[in-house]
């Protein structure tokens, strides 16, 4: 990619400023401005005093024309607000002329995901892409094409858009999908976005559940942030702790678990394990009904022992 590419109609294709820093398009200002530095120290020309002054350029001119722009665009809620409406209007506009048939192998899987799955698998995809998004310069394009493909690609599926995958099993044709009305089902789908902790919270489980401990911690800590009165992130995020023998932060969110909550099973249940004295803690008597909710998350972290 030559410093002359850099024309019109080039900085069109790259227009997606979720994908030019690397981000997924539910990312926070906390993750855009984190991301933002990272990005920046490795375009900086320190980085490149030893290279030829052509890569040098090309470094200054991705950071001054399309990732500072980026940055300006997502570092403010507002701005995120128009971005994302600009990226749906493009989704419901292919969706008239024709469906978004992505190229890239990680775009192209998304489409086969189960639902209950495609935020995990959307998150992991591009974590995988972004470690060498700029590690090499001659990948930077080829990578940012397919990190926007695959931002297209998750929208249209959270939109409810005309998938390829349905037409798998799509038997069912347009006009009968349309008068079939259960309550149910519009209060199920609702029901992840009721809260964006939960949805973090939901995450880490996953993540949990393939003992990918760092994702889980991130994901654990953006619920907190959401929601710092919640005890169970508190307690869950300890015990991924502890799993990694970190036992002093352990310590720390499993006391404040307990604070909110001294009932909390899970916070109990590890308490004497990083020293913790527990004021009349009686975890025996808890009702059925709670211990069943929480049993299933108790038992992830059984297995991983």
């Amino acid at each position: 990619m030559a410093q002359n590419s850099f024309s019109s109609e080039w900085l069109k294709t790259l227009s997606d400023p979720y994908a030019v820093l690397g981000l997924s398009v539910s990312a926070d200002d906390r993750r855009v401005l984190k991301r933002y530095r990272m990005v920046a120290k490795q375009l900086h020309p320190d980085v490149y005093h030893v290279t030829e002054d052509t890569t040098k350029n090309l470094a200054g001119q991705i950071l001054a024309r399309l990732v500072n722009p980026a940055y300006q665009k997502l570092k403010q809620d507002s701005g995120r607000a128009e971005v994302m409406a600009t990226l749906r209007f493009r989704v419901r506009r292919a969706a008239k002329d024709a469906p978004i048939a992505p190229q890239g192998p990680l775009a192209k899987r998304l489409l086969t995901v189960p639902s209950h799955s495609l935020e995990t698998f959307y998150e992991e995809a591009i974590a995988s892409l972004i470690d060498h998004q700029y590690q090499a310069l001659d990948q930077f394009e080829a990578t940012t094409l397919q990190l926007g493909e695959l931002n297209l690609v998750y929208l249209q599926l959270k939109m409810g858009e005309p998938l390829l995958r349905e037409k798998r099993s799509g038997i069912v044709p347009k006009k009968e999908a349309q008068p079939i009305q259960f309550t149910s089902i519009p209060t199920e789908e609702r029901q992840p976005e009721l809260s964006y902790a939960q949805r973090h919270y939901h995450r880490a489980q996953e993540y949990i559940k393939k003992k990918n401990w760092s994702m889980a911690v991130q994901e654990l800590r953006d619920a907190i942030r959401l929601e710092p009165e919640h005890s169970q992130y508190h307690a869950v995020l300890a015990r991924v702790y502890l799993v990694q023998n970190l036992q002093g932060m352990a310590k720390v969110h499993f006391r404040q678990a307990l604070k909110l909550d001294p009932d909390n099973p899970l916070a109990l249940k590890y308490a004497e394990q990083v020293n913790l004295p527990v004021k009349g803690a009686q975890p025996a008597p808890k009702p059925t009904e709670p211990q069943q909710k929480k049993s299933g998350l108790l038992g992830i972290f059984s297995r991983k022992r």
